[in-house]
């Protein structure tokens, strides 16, 4: 069964506890990881990105000059793509990039980035992660002494205290529970969660 050190909030290690094996102990899956990886950074594109074609951009009614006799290429408008100030020709319009993934690879793409966690020993369980008062460092020591390298945060529901003091310290980034993603836990390394928290992942992924 894997388990996971417990902390306290002054940094100081409390003690074990025992991890769900159908959520942190499965043998982790590479390729529904990368699936889901890659549509979250393909949903995250904004896609509005647009050019104008020879249709829409200003100007070129009248034909430039009659079509024979003058010793020039023919041209019916000065809005073509050959032009300056012409239209683009196989250019940019808006698009959505949204990959469409099922359930039970979202899952299982989750359930495998927390069981890798559990595997390399990067999860740190705290007791009642929050803080009295929003200070960046006192927070920014507490991770210190747990030796957190670019950590997750995550608590069972939001924190004020513990998102505005985390906000300012370099790759660290704060979630809740319920809206846990792979692309962040495989993106941090060091994955540091509220004890509660661990009971809600347990009950929602855990089924």
């Amino acid at each position: 069964m894997p388990k996971a050190k417990v902390y306290n909030m002054s940094g100081e290690h409390v003690g074990e506890m025992d991890l769900s094996e159908a959520v942190f102990g499965i043998e982790p899956s590479k390729p529904s990881m990368h699936t889901v990886v890659k549509a979250h950074l393909a949903a995250r594109r904004q896609g509005t990105q647009s050019t104008l074609t020879r249709a829409e951009v200003s100007g070129g009614g009248i034909k430039p000059w009659r079509q024979k006799g003058t010793g020039r290429a023919r041209q019916g408008s000065t809005r073509s793509p050959q032009w300056t100030h012409g239209g683009i020709a196989l250019g940019p319009k808006p698009r959505g990039y949204r990959v469409s993934v099922n359930r039970k690879i979202r899952r299982l793409a989750l359930l495998s980035a927390l069981s890798a966690k559990a595997g390399a020993g990067e999860i740190m369980v705290v007791e009642g992660l929050d803080m009295q008062n929003i200070k960046t460092k006192e927070f920014a020591a507490f991770l210190a002494k747990l030796g957190a390298s670019k950590p997750l945060v995550v608590t069972p529901e939001v924190r004020v205290n513990v998102v505005k003091s985390a906000r300012n310290i370099p790759g660290v980034r704060t979630t809740v529970a319920n809206v846990l993603n792979v692309y962040d836990i495989l993106n941090h390394g060091t994955f540091i969660v509220d004890k509660e928290a661990v009971a809600g992942i347990e009950e929602v992924y855990g089924v």
